[in-house]
């Protein structure tokens, strides 16, 4: 008996149950589905964490007041001083932008919204990777001359002004005080500290002076340090800390300072995107493994069907190998046809979910990857073979005279 043969038959027998064998694909169908659609959803989260923390800037690291250990009470606050040190005298370095930060109300003709102020330097934008839908950037002019200017992002202008463009020279008030509209921030999303587009900007001597005050003159909240590449990331982080703890003179052990990167940023990201992704997995998997279940209780009720039958071929010379191979092809072409259907299926599924993230304005896209293809496609298989053993096993060890006297 050939291959063609075979499935000549496998089909021919499977046709003869349309309800039946459709009903059993249906549960292949959907677990394949499942594992694509989850994987591609986890992918997708994954590529979309990943490119907010890289469209926060290049090379980027992030110092922090604080201790990593917690052991420190009062530990001294980061300072423009600070950051100036750090522009002098670490040579990995290629710019530094200090910020302050907090929570104001912004309102305009009677719209308000509670959003992030921060008060930057102009070196802020270029480190930030920062662009403009209209408008123009915070300048030196504007920092000392404490101007009364800012820049807005895309989801505070959509609140309180129902628009994007259009809205340079504006005043808006910010915690009562009055602002002119410099400029509209180009939309990026979410990302490490909180969304990317809900904020307000204005000079950091403004955000000092009128808006944010702390305790000391010239502390600051965070510092962004700009490395001159990739490569010199480490060797930036061991000057930075080296500067600090000269500074503040810290103790050996116990830096009142934290130090991030991206790449802390991003490994972190992808190590709670993977486990995501493992997790819908997970869970789509046992949807497949049901399907299993329903291929090896088709199979079994095949072969109690076909019991005469089954005597009848051994009767005629059909050696255990031919009915095991026949019954094995029947539950695995269930299994290749559901896997078939199954990938269209939760491709199709990816893509709405994608489509209904672009028309809710979030930024994701569920990525359908040839390894989920490939995983779900040799898993359905297995799942065919693995279920469909027991049964055809079953049916080549029927005695000829028994199957035949079978009623």
């Amino acid at each position: 008996m050939n291959i063609s043969q075979v499935f000549i038959e496998a089909l021919e027998s499977l046709n003869s149950n349309k309800l039946r064998s459709g009903l059993t694909v249906l549960g292949i169908v959907i677990g394949v589905a499942a594992v694509i659609a989850m994987l591609a959803v986890g992918n997708g989260a994954q590529s979309s964490i990943t490119g907010s923390i890289n469209g926060i800037g290049t090379n980027l690291l992030f110092v922090f007041r604080g201790s990593a250990s917690n052991n420190l009470v009062n530990p001294k606050p980061l300072t423009l001083e600070d950051a100036q040190a750090i522009q002098d005298q670490a040579s990995a370095v290629a710019a530094v932008a200090p910020i302050l930060q907090g929570n104001v109300t912004v309102s305009f003709s009677g719209e308000s919204k509670d959003t992030t102020l921060v008060g930057v330097t102009p070196e802020w934008f270029t480190v930030r990777n920062m662009s403009l839908l209209e408008g123009e950037f915070i300048t030196e002019e504007h920092e000392l001359g404490h101007a009364s200017v800012a820049l807005v992002g895309v989801d505070v202008a959509d609140k309180i002004f129902g628009r994007r463009d259009g809205l340079v020279g504006e005043n808006i008030r910010i915690d009562g005080q009055s602002f002119r509209v410099i400029g509209v921030l180009a939309p990026k999303g979410g990302g490490a500290f909180g969304s990317e587009d809900d904020r307000v900007v204005i000079p950091f001597t403004t955000a000092q002076t009128r808006l944010l005050h702390r305790a000391g003159r010239d502390r600051v909240d965070l510092i962004f340090v700009q490395v001159v590449d990739s490569e010199s990331v480490p060797l930036a982080s061991d000057q930075v800390a080296q500067i600090l703890r000269t500074r503040h003179r810290s103790p050996i052990g116990e830096d009142d300072f934290i130090i991030f990167s991206q790449q802390d940023f991003l490994s972190t990201a992808s190590t709670i995107t993977n486990v995501l992704t493992i997790f819908l997995g997970g869970i789509a998997a046992i949807s497949l493994l049901v399907g299993g279940i329903g291929i090896m209780n088709i199979m079994l009720v095949s072969v109690t069907e076909r019991t005469r039958e089954i005597g009848l071929r051994k009767a005629l010379g059909a050696r255990k190998r031919d009915i095991l191979i026949q019954f094995l092809a029947e539950s695995s072409l269930l299994s290749l046809i559901g896997g078939i259907v199954g990938i269209l299926f939760g491709w199709l599924i990816a893509f709405i979910v994608g489509r209904i993230a672009v028309a809710t304005g979030t930024d994701f896209t569920p990525i359908v990857g040839m390894d989920a293809v490939l995983l779900a496609t040799i898993f359905s298989a297995a799942v065919g073979l693995f279920f469909g053993i027991y049964p055809a096993n079953r049916a080549a060890n029927l005695e000829p005279v028994e199957a035949l006297r079978y009623e």
